[in-house]
């Protein structure tokens, strides 16, 4: 039998298998949640792929609008009418769990969560804000059950601590989760250009610090609040490291787009396979935000000073000063996810430059598991 025994092979086989995430009354096989990315990369195809593997699908909502052919004109009511379509899709092609991922800084922010709620969304992951002021849909009450989880993406234990504190305090109610989102992920960040590179705000330091905050709203609620690690997160030696940390789960994204089930146009995800280390920069964001985005010409014009003319078609995030603003970010980005390098740009996290090949999802969860139990057993 080895050194080991029996017991002691049992013991560790147990040890190296990667733990299962409880949010309320869901459970996810495998704890990785895929990050969403907006404007039409994570739709109802990415998602519904994740879910199928065991993981949480997400459904990004910023931009979702622009899709549809009458964006331009209406572009509230795309949004409200592109939502319902990919979740609903999402449902048609999976039995395992969806969520959706909506900016609180979105113009159309409660619609958006009103429209997940009715569709029947696992989740929501609220970012891009402070979700203080809860939509009523939300809330659990002696009328109706609801059935979606609430979970906020914060960069901090103070947001954390606030965004509990409000809502223990005004509804008697606390989230459900906590997706805790460091600065080496891609798209905007939720820190200042002098933090990102601080070892002070990286998420490895920011997670137990959240994990401290909501112990006291476990106890009080008789719940458990599980807290998810974001940010730069690529392997599964990453995962273990953080779960290791007290982290119940991951966020990825950066991973998610080089697959062929990815939402994305071809020429989107091969600028991933292209791009170099020093070609992942931060940029100014129009909405008041420094992001993470990979370099071409688009971007290089911008910090020559070039106008892209354009006419805003909405408001979409109410941060936004398009007035002065030298482009249109949601429709740069449009452009993008299209293959239109030419009037746009990718956003995309720090660890972009290591991806090598476009895969499937079901090969990228296999190569997850197997790199996590190696770092289990190493």
């Amino acid at each position: 039998m080895g050194p080991y025994g029996e017991a002691g092979i049992r013991q560790v086989m147990s040890f190296k298998k990667i733990p299962k995430l409880r949010i309320g009354d869901l459970e996810v096989s495998i704890p990785i949640i895929q990050g969403g990315m907006g404007v039409g990369i994570s739709l109802s195809g990415l998602a519904s792929a994740v879910a199928n593997k065991g993981c949480v699908g997400v459904i990004a909502t910023a931009g979702i609008g622009m899709l549809e052919p009458d964006f331009h004109t209406n572009f509230e009511e795309a949004n409200r009418r592109a939502l319902r379509k990919e979740i609903r899709k999402a449902k048609e092609m999976t039995d395992g769990i969806i969520g959706v991922n909506i900016m609180v800084a979105l113009s159309d922010y409660y619609d958006l969560v009103q429209i997940s709620v009715e569709e029947g969304a696992d989740l929501v992951f609220l970012g891009a804000g402070l979700p203080l002021r809860v939509p009523k849909n939300l809330l659990p009450d002696e009328a109706k059950e609801v059935i979606t989880r609430v979970v906020p993406i914060v960069s901090s234990a103070r947001a954390a601590k606030l965004i509990f504190q409000y809502w223990a305090r005004k509804y008697d109610y606390v989230p459900d989760a906590v997706v805790v989102e460091g600065p080496l992920a891609g798209g905007h960040l939720g820190f200042k250009k002098e933090q990102i590179d601080d070892p002070d705000y990286a998420v490895e330091k920011i997670l137990p610090e959240v994990i401290s905050a909501i112990e006291p709203y476990e106890r009080h609620f008789n719940k458990g609040i599980p807290v998810i690690a974001a940010g730069g997160i690529y392997t599964g030696a990453d995962i273990y490291k953080f779960i290791q940390l007290g982290a119940q789960g991951v966020q990825m994204a950066t991973r998610f787009v080089a697959t062929h089930e990815c939402d994305a146009s071809i020429e989107f995800k091969e600028a991933y396979l292209k791009c170099k280390e020093d070609d992942l920069i931060i940029i100014d964001s129009p909405v008041g935000l420094p992001g993470r985005a990979i370099r071409n010409k688009f971007l290089e014009d911008v910090e020559a000073g070039i106008k892209m003319p354009f006419k805003c078609p909405w408001r979409c995030i109410r941060a936004c000063d398009f007035k002065n603003s030298p482009y249109c970010i949601a429709l740069a980005l449009t452009n993008a996810k299209k293959g239109n390098f030419e009037n746009g740009f990718a956003f995309a996290g720090t660890n972009a430059y290591k991806t090598d090949r476009i895969i499937s999802v079901k090969e990228l969860i296999e190569t997850l598991l197997k790199e996590y139990e190696k770092a289990a057993l190493s």
